[in-house]
């Protein structure tokens, strides 16, 4: 019998807001069909904006965020999962209408779960996360759209961040030329240690001028970014290129003309992490345990966090400040997964 367990609860009154560690039963919890004892959960931009007051991302206090975790299961009123199966869940509602990932313990519907792979720890699961799912998600859709590495070279914007420095790994293990752009000088060796062939700046990809049509430059690009960077991607595309856009750090508005479109045949592709199909999300974990996972994925680009120590990497993410991806020992560390 599971009495009492951790959770980091954020709650707002109106008079009060606080976002900590605090004690929780399983009848706080959603009453879903699977019950997950959280061995690992990640740091995640939208985990940071519900970590805040007055939160655009949480509708109702007092709440749970997380939007990413990975544990076994303890109990499951749905036949596709039995104690004791090693799982992940990410997406969907997760740490944002339903409670999420940081806690020791989560319950979640079945239809939002996807089974670990052969290949993968339940850690390395949450180095991916949202965001690696993101980026594999991104790749797909280039693939899918004809990209081939003899296409020439692939550039990531937003390189140092969640998805884009595991797009970097992915492509390169996939035998990508990589591009990587970043605004951080200081981040050149970690990425090309990621695989990147090339580091350039921000500036050499938007310098505050888009024109309709530029030098043809890149085959493809991911691009978690959006914004000016997008529009000043489009134009640069080589004839029959294609960008996979999942982010708006840069923006929501892009400002391009419909030459590339009509006369280099440059495609725009939408990448979209939080309902893609269970048919394909399953798919491409299994491809995150094999063709597309990068060799010594935990060793390089994961920042393990103290579950007690999650407010601070909160905040680290909330500046900016952060690099690749934070994972969360919930219980992981201590069980020894």
């Amino acid at each position: 019998m599971i009495g009492s367990f951790k959770a980091f609860v954020v709650n707002q009154t109106e008079e009060h807001f606080t976002a900590k560690l605090d004690e929780v039963s399983i009848q706080d919890l959603p009453d879903s069909e699977v019950l997950i004892e959280v061995y690992y959960s990640s740091v995640n931009y939208k985990d940071g904006l519900a970590s805040v007051p007055n939160s655009t991302i949480v509708k109702q206090y007092p709440f749970v965020p997380g939007i990413d975790l990975a544990g076994v299961v303890i109990e499951s009123k749905d036949n596709r999962f039995k104690a004791g199966d090693k799982v992940i869940a990410t997406s969907y509602e997760i740490g944002v209408t339903h409670y999420g990932g940081y806690s020791e313990y989560a319950s979640v519907p079945a239809d939002w779960i996807v089974p670990l792979p052969t290949g993968l720890t339940l850690e390395e699961a949450m180095v991916y996360g949202t965001a690696g799912f993101t980026a594999a998600l991104s790749v797909h859709r280039l693939e899918e759209n004809g990209l081939t590495p003899e296409d020439g070279k692939v550039l990531v914007t937003g390189a140092t961040g969640g998805v884009g420095s595991i797009a970097v790994a992915m492509l390169s293990k996939r035998g990508y030329e990589v591009v990587a752009s970043t605004g951080k000088t200081s981040a050149h060796d970690y990425l090309k240690q990621l695989g990147a062939s090339e580091v350039i700046s921000r500036e050499d990809v938007y310098n505050e001028k888009i024109r309709a049509l530029d030098k043809q430059q890149w085959a493809a690009a991911v691009d978690p970014v959006g914004g000016d960077t997008l529009a000043a991607i489009l134009s640069k595309l080589n004839y029959g290129g294609a960008v996979a856009v999942s982010g708006l750090t840069g923006g929501t508005k892009v400002p391009t003309a419909v030459f590339p479109f009509i006369l280099r045949g440059v495609s725009l592709l939408g990448v979209d992490s939080v309902y893609c199909p269970m048919t394909i999300r399953a798919e491409l974990w299994k491809r995150m345990a094999t063709d597309l996972k990068p060799d010594g994925l935990s060793d390089f680009i994961s920042t393990k966090v103290p579950f007690n120590e999650l407010s601070q990497a909160l905040q680290t993410i909330l500046a900016g400040n952060a690099q690749g991806r934070m994972v969360v020992a919930i219980k992981g560390d201590k069980n020894n997964f």
